[in-house]
């Protein structure tokens, strides 16, 4: 809105449009610096930490803290290695279910007690082709739950009470 006697000034843009304050290509690069910086500052920042198993295996998993990163989970990956996963902190033990919507590769499913202790698990959980997606939960509080390539439980030799070890990053 203009106030006063001022006119306001043709901004359309168009083909050989010279009476415009900026160029198409002033506002392109305008736009693209404003992106470029506007991703850099709101990227989100991927933390990892490394899992003791009872073995001495080591995997090192991605942490899922928030909302947003426990609801992509694993999504639309295609590869996950064999000494890699994601641990899904939750605030509070309860009863946490998992799907696999939008998963490409099967997973084996641990979930924790807040002493770390295994106390559910789902061995070689297979991608959900076409919805209704099942939902695996564990009957007992939980505070963590671990996903990791299928065939790791197994191969590690993982039980129901096997104690894993880890170090959540202090704000967590």
């Amino acid at each position: 809105m203009l106030v006063g006697k001022k006119k306001a000034m043709n901004t359309k843009i168009r083909p050989g449009n010279k009476g415009g304050r900026f160029s198409l290509y002033a506002v392109v690069l305008l736009l693209t610096v404003t992106l470029s910086v506007a991703s850099e500052n709101c990227s989100v920042k991927q933390e990892f930490i490394q899992v003791f198993f009872p073995n001495d295996e080591v995997i090192t998993a991605e942490l899922a803290v928030t909302d947003d990163q426990r609801i992509m989970g694993l999504m639309y990956r295609d590869h996950l290695a064999s000494d890699q996963g994601m641990l899904f902190v939750f605030e509070e033990e309860g009863i946490h279910s998992m799907w696999m919507a939008n998963m490409l590769i099967p997973l084996d499913l641990l979930w924790l007690d807040e002493d770390k202790r295994i106390i559910h698990i789902e061995m070689d959980v297979p991608p959900c082709e076409k919805p209704p997606c099942p939902s695996y939960a564990s009957r007992i509080p939980a505070k963590y739950v671990l996903e990791l390539k299928a065939g790791i439980v197994e191969g590690n030799g993982l039980e129901l009470f096997d104690r894993l070890d880890f170090i959540l990053p202090e704000n967590r």
